[in-house]
């Protein structure tokens, strides 16, 4: 693999990254979300994404926080099982639709519903930015080529 120059190399922009992060667990906390909710759509979008360096940090959090492994091995079929709950599927659908928005144009409008049938505007806030702020992640290693840190297993 050719090596890429470090996006986290121009310390300002990381930390405004970094900022951008930290008002996203704020809100999704002051508006009630579970952060292992939020964990999910950062996997789900990784997954769709192939950003190895953030499945490998998210799915690590995830479990920190108590996540099945389980469900996260299962999690690019969410759809198929019923381990998911109402507003983590609405959450995960949504995450799908805009990380997908180069392809689809446009969140469907069934999509939108169901999330903000099941989702406070205030949740619904705060999946939508960590949404943004996922893919922005996912872009930003990818694009360097961010190796995997190194661990035991």
């Amino acid at each position: 693999m050719t090596k890429r120059i470090a996006l986290a190399g121009a310390p300002e922009l990381y930390q405004a990254m970094a900022n951008l992060q930290a008002e996203v667990n704020k809100a999704g906390a002051n508006a009630g979300l579970d952060p292992k909710l939020l964990e999910l759509v950062k996997m789900r979008a990784s997954q769709i994404n192939g950003c190895a360096y953030c499945l490998d940090m998210h799915a690590r959090d995830a479990l920190e926080l108590g996540e099945s492994p389980r469900r996260l091995f299962v999690l690019d079929g969410w759809r198929e099982t019923d381990l998911f709950t109402e507003q983590e599927q609405a959450a995960l659908a949504l995450a799908e639709a805009m990380t997908k928005l180069p392809v689809t144009q446009a969140v469907p409008d069934d999509v939108y519903e169901e999330a903000t049938r099941v989702l406070t505007e205030d949740q619904y806030r705060a999946v939508a930015w960590e949404v943004i702020a996922i893919n922005s992640w996912n872009r930003m290693t990818i694009t360097s080529h961010t190796p995997l840190p190194k661990r035991d297993a």
